[in-house]
């Protein structure tokens, strides 16, 4: 006698259209098992991933990922749907286990969460060997293989392959190979070689079983004291959605969507998170708040139409809250976007179509207790365990913020494994189970376009050679020295050994490895006094105005302007007073440059360069091909007279958008 949910199950699958049968010429994949049974029918091989022994159509490649959600959808209970829409933690050793950061997973802890909680998503911030990464990761979808249903794991990670490092938020690159920050990019301008960049991510995520990027950034940098800013494309709307287009092509292997080589693409934050008030990032209490007045919040939504036209596999709503924006004449409701059905369903998927799935930014749904609204107290360091982003709705019950958040129009919960909340929530007749499947419909369908149900599994042995060959090191290089921005060449010093005359051989330098200028052909100097010209890294000035709390103890926040003092600068007058001096800053975020100019004969900006190739710039074996991708304000007054939401309205810019010297 067949049960009721098999019957359920079979009636589904006896409904498909015949169209959903065989999308393309069969073509036998590659199948990875450890453990199911392999089953053959017609010739061809597939994976019995629930040991039933048979061909079950959500087994059967030859169908359309949307056929294969829907029978798997049929045959999964409320406890496996609610598990599905959360995105959970991959769990470490050590003190950092619930936040995943460490040298190795936590295997026990990890099976927990997949047998118990039934989670199928997890981010992880492993740093290490690529084909350490690998055997870890393969670890987890044997776990997930295991499983009643055998559904594999989709492995996401925050950005690996830049210079910038901020737990929760991006991940140190390790062996992977190393490019410009976002804004780097930006400063080229060259689609072709972000769509490259893009490419490059995805062979070196899928090589180590990552399946899912959480990025782009597709934000605005309007507000120049924002601590985001290096992950966006700089504040230029057009640009921005040209250069994010490009990214999530080569990251989700072309532009019809993701596909079983790809990595599927999560743009990010929808939308107006770099309109932030005083710069303030919204994952803190006190940065909770965006300002967007007038046709603000259509400037700011320019750039995901370029993610859109890429058919972009998820979207990441904003922390903030939008004050001061309204659509078609209603104003956008105070709470986080998360939260806001306008944001999520009117606008995201009812004006523009969108298909995707739609993943929380993390922790939206914790509370935010006293540490987290007010700080950790005078001596004690803050915690991850007080993180929570429950803005508009902090007063909400938990269980009441998962229902406000699934009405609005989420698909999936970043960093929570709360699936007990929605299991309630639907027994309770607060949400039905009809309105889970279809966020776990569309979940499904982008594993099985991943392909991760025919081979979740990668070559740990092979993951080395893959993983920052000199190829793609070369590359990232290659683009280190392209993004470089000349802002000026008095005496035309640059480049240095242009001519035998000028030929420079002795060379102070301050911030950089000597190692790095021996290479180069120099003479290192031990005394300024006694070189020909000196080079001076310096970082855009910051301040840590809330150390009390998680991220603001490591954001940069505040103040822009270089100021006395600062022992950096102050090396940097007392090296330029007795010697030509050539000055890099790092733009994190735009810099007051002013004092620099007064005192330095070159200045270059960077948005994440190795030594060796800025050398290779300075000396000449390489030129600057970037533009500033966003304007240098002239002053902190002008700063803090400018409007959050709008780009190029700083007033008398030192240099506008744009600008970029050649040689």
């Amino acid at each position: 006698m067949m049960t009721l949910r098999p019957m359920i199950a079979a009636l589904a699958v006896a409904t498909l259209p015949a169209l959903a049968v065989a999308q393309a010429p069969v073509a036998q994949p590659t199948l990875g098992s450890h453990g199911v049974a392999i089953i053959e029918r017609d010739g061809l091989r597939f994976r019995d991933l629930d040991r039933n022994g048979q061909l079950d159509p959500y087994e059967d490649w030859r169908l359309s990922p949307d056929a294969r959600a829907r029978d798997l959808v049929a045959r999964m209970t409320l406890e496996e749907k609610a598990g599905t829409m959360m995105h959970g933690t991959a769990r470490t050793g050590g003190g950092t286990g619930g936040a995943g950061m460490g040298g190795g997973y936590d295997v026990a802890a990890n099976r927990a969460l997949i047998d118990s909680t039934k989670v199928t998503s997890m981010i992880t911030r492993l740093a290490g060997a690529p084909d350490s990464l690998a055997l870890q990761n393969d670890t987890l979808q044997a776990i997930a293989e295991a499983t009643r249903l055998g559904i594999p794991l989709t492995i996401s990670t925050d950005p690996r392959n830049h210079f910038q490092y901020v737990a929760g938020a991006s991940v140190r690159p390790g062996r992977f190979s190393q490019w410009p920050e976002a804004l780097g990019l930006a400063a080229i301008g060259d689609s072709a070689l972000v769509r490259k960049f893009g490419d490059v991510a995805r062979r070196e995520y899928r090589a180590v079983g990552i399946q899912m990027a959480l990025s782009p950034q597709a934000d605005l940098a309007t507000e120049p004291r924002w601590s985001r800013i290096p992950g966006t494309f700089g504040e230029d709307a057009a640009l921005a959605a040209r250069l994010v287009k490009a990214y999530v092509e080569g990251l989700q292997h072309g532009a019809g969507g993701v596909d079983s080589v790809g990595v599927a693409a999560i743009v990010k934050h929808w939308v107006g998170y770099g309109a932030v008030k005083e710069g303030f990032d919204s994952h803190n209490y006190y940065g909770r708040v965006a300002t967007l007045t007038g046709s603000s919040l259509d400037y700011h939504i320019r750039p995901f139409l370029g993610a859109f036209a890429a058919h972009v596999a998820g979207v990441m709503p904003t922390y903030a809250i939008l004050e001061g924006a309204t659509w078609q004449g209603k104003p956008i409701e105070q709470v986080g976007a998360g939260f806001n059905r306008q944001l999520l369903t009117d606008i995201l998927r009812g004006r523009y179509g969108f298909r995707g799935i739609v993943l929380t930014d993390w922790a939206i749904t914790n509370d935010c207790n006293v540490k987290c609204r007010e700080g950790a107290p005078a001596g004690t360091r803050p915690s991850f365990a007080d993180i929570g982003m429950p803005w508009g709705v902090e007063n909400l019950p938990m269980r009441a913020r998962f229902v406000k958040a699934v009405q609005a129009g989420v698909d999936q919960f970043g960093g929570t494994e709360r699936a007990d909340m929605l299991i309630d929530a639907v027994r309770a007749g607060e949400l039905t189970e009809a309105r889970l499947d279809s966020s776990v419909q569309r979940i499904l369908e982008q594993k099985f376009a991943l392909g991760l149900f025919e081979n979740p599994y990668v070559d740990a042995a092979a993951a080395y050679s893959l993983v920052g060959t000199p190829e793609l090191r070369a590359a990232g290089l290659d683009a280190q020295r392209r993004s470089l921005v000349l802002l000026q060449n008095r005496g035309r010093i640059l480049p240095l050994g242009a001519t035998r005359a000028r030929k420079t051989t002795r060379v102070y330098v301050y911030g950089l490895d000597t190692a790095a200028v021996a290479r180069a052909g120099w003479t290192v100097a031990s005394d300024p006094k006694a070189a020909d010209v000196a080079i001076v890294r310096l970082t855009a000035p910051f301040e840590r105005l809330h150390p009390q709390y998680v991220f603001g103890a490591m954001q940069h926040e505040g103040n822009l302007a270089f100021r006395d003092r600062d022992p950096d600068y102050e090396a940097f007058k007392r090296i330029s007073a007795v010697v030509p001096t050539i000055v890099t800053v790092y733009l994190d975020r735009p810099a007051i440059v002013t004092p620099l100019t007064t005192r330095a004969r070159a200045v270059i900006a960077n948005f994440g360069v190795s030594d060796d190739a800025l050398l290779d710039v300075i000396a000449g074996r390489a030129k600057p091909q970037g533009k500033l991708p966003f304007d240098l304000p002239s002053s902190m007054k002008a700063v803090e007279s400018q409007r959050a939401d709008l780009p190029h309205d700083s007033a008398r810019p030192l240099y506008r958008s744009g600008f970029g010297l050649r040689y």
